[in-house]
């Protein structure tokens, strides 16, 4: 499969440090992005590379040249003016197949293998790799239903005057698209983006899917994220949350341990924040553990409360979390109740599961799905069937009391280990 990589832009925002030179040329750890980019990819069976250029293109073309000394064969595409983000794409030659179409500012470590199977099971047209980050209010936030075809394309400035919640799942500048998509999305101008000009307009003819992942995706698009990226760089944060690596996590009980307990939350208004659990998700988001929620929700199995329901007040616990920085890579419930006789209970959901705590089903599946070492992970509750739970999963468990927070509990942790 080739690859795209979009490298022509100016960079107006990272003027200040990097004028003088392109964008994906910015030096992290001691290599441009670019170079960082070009070594992900080979490592990953992916060596025929397209760069487009244009703003200081011979910074680029002369450092790179064609390839040789990176394993890769480098050709270019060169912008005389600028294209945007997608029309270079419509004069490139020899794009017969689906291609990596990467933005040139992003430093990632990731399974593409992982994502190319994806893009091929579901029949995509377009994949995007999706994520959530500690910035979704200056992103476009994207939807998508139970199968991952995306179903709504949120732009920043259209959330200003909207005070719903949403899921912090943001386009991460990774995409796998079909030639015969651009086909159906004929150029009516030279200058064309591809999320606003062709993307977002083409949602709802579906074949547009998200896969979602937690490995390291981080765009440069100012001074501190370049800062934030040399720090996870230099504590080998990058490369060791790439899915191919045994992950480390620390999984969350919900009710008690990251909101306030009020009975059974059956409406958003009931779901509060405990003080200091944002920041320790965060402190976890920055360590390189993955922060999943395990959480028992037998409302659904009793009737008191719809799936629908359940996932707004999950929407609004991701909007709070990330209003104040922090982020969860994913939630598990368990929506059944082994007794019977409540007004109203779906009969289908009273079982005696294999995932409700203290029974470890929601943590063997997510370790999984993520490739997590459960034994150098951590399990995080406020009852003793958290506790359970990870112990049968092969986790080291920690239980809240009413003297230790989850905050207390991560700084426990970090100060171990690191």
């Amino acid at each position: 499969m080739r690859t795209v990589i979009m490298a022509g832009g100016k960079g107006t925002r990272v003027a200040s440090i990097a004028s003088h030179i392109p964008k994906p040329m910015i030096p992290i750890c001691g290599k441009p992005i670019l170079e960082h980019q070009i070594e992900c990819l080979k490592n990953n069976g992916l060596s025929d590379i397209i760069i487009v250029v244009g703003h200081l293109e011979k910074t680029i073309t002369e450092y790179f040249g064609e390839g040789n000394r990176f394993g890769c064969r480098i050709s270019y595409f060169t912008e005389t003016e600028p294209l945007g983000t997608a029309g270079a794409l419509y004069k490139i030659e020899n794009l017969c197949e689906d291609f990596i179409l990467l933005n040139g500012d992003v430093i990632f470590d990731i399974d593409f293998n992982r994502m190319i199977s994806f893009h091929k099971k579901q029949g995509a047209w377009v994949t995007l790799a999706v994520h959530p980050n500690n910035h979704p209010f200056d992103s476009a936030l994207i939807e998508c239903d139970e199968n991952s075809q995306i179903t709504a394309w949120r732009n920043k400035e259209e959330r200003l005057s909207d005070h719903s919640y949403h899921k912090n799942l943001v386009n991460a500048g990774i995409h796998i698209i079909s030639p015969e998509f651009l086909k159906n999305c004929p150029q009516d101008k030279e200058k064309i983006d591809l999320d606003r000009d062709i993307l977002k307009k083409k949602i709802q003819s579906g074949g547009i899917f998200a896969y979602k992942t937690p490995e390291y995706i981080k765009d440069m698009g100012t001074p501190e994220r370049i800062s934030q990226v040399s720090k996870a760089f230099e504590k080998g944060i990058v490369k060791n949350k790439n899915l191919s690596v045994k992950q480390k996590c620390i999984f969350l009980d919900r009710d008690g341990t990251i909101n306030k307990l009020n009975n059974f939350i059956s409406k958003t208004e009931d779901f509060d924040l405990i003080d200091g659990a944002a920041q320790a998700i965060a402190v976890i988001n920055d360590s390189g553990f993955l922060a999943i929620v395990v959480t028992n929700q037998p409302v659904i199995a009793r009737g008191e409360l719809d799936i629908e329901t359940l996932d707004l007040i999950h929407m609004k616990m991701e909007t709070e979390l990330g209003k104040q920085g922090a982020y969860i890579d994913d939630l598990f419930y368990c929506p059944h109740h082994p007794d019977s006789g409540f007004s109203g209970e779906r009969p289908e959901l009273k079982i005696d599961c294999d995932c409700r705590k203290p029974k470890p089903g929601m943590i063997l599946r997510a370790a999984e799905k993520y490739n997590i070492d459960l034994a150098k992970s951590y399990m995080i509750g406020d009852h003793m069937r958290d506790v359970q739970a990870g112990s049968s999963a092969g986790c080291i468990p920690i239980m809240l009391t009413e003297s230790k927070n989850l905050f207390d509990c991560t700084k426990e942790i970090f100060n171990g280990e690191q």
